[in-house]
């Protein structure tokens, strides 16, 4: 038996941060992913992009975590970053939860007066019942 991070959003033991872009990038997806998601925005907390967040953004791209196509998952990691948030837990294992690139997010964001972000994916952080 396992918990899901539903559930413990819900519960308020997780903290949901969100932002447009995680909504504008929802917009496509299965209607079951929406359907979830709309679920869990009354206990999200919905963060604005502000201009600390384009600017850390920036720094990610100039140092070469990804390349400017990719600038929404930088732009994810800068938000999470400058939100305070302790974790990020994503499915994207290309661009944010890669073994290789959240040490250079952590050097970055090290370099620029923030604090280290662990990143993981959901699996990483499930509980398991006995």
């Amino acid at each position: 038996m396992y918990i899901r991070i539903g559930d413990w959003v819900k519960n308020g033991q997780f903290t949901l941060v969100t932002s447009a872009v995680v909504q504008e990038e929802i917009a496509p997806a299965p209607q079951e992913v929406k359907d979830f998601f709309g679920t869990m925005l009354p206990h999200a907390e919905i963060v604005d992009i502000v201009e600390e967040a384009l600017k850390l953004r920036q720094a990610y791209l100039d140092a070469k975590i990804v390349s400017a196509k990719y600038s929404n998952d930088a732009l994810h990691v800068a938000l999470a970053t400058v939100s305070d948030c302790p974790i990020i837990v994503s499915w994207n294992f290309k661009h944010i939860v890669h073994y290789q690139k959240i040490p250079l997010y952590n050097a970055v964001n090290i370099l620029h007066g923030y604090n280290q972000i662990s990143i993981y994916s959901p699996l990483e952080v499930m509980k398991y019942d006995d």
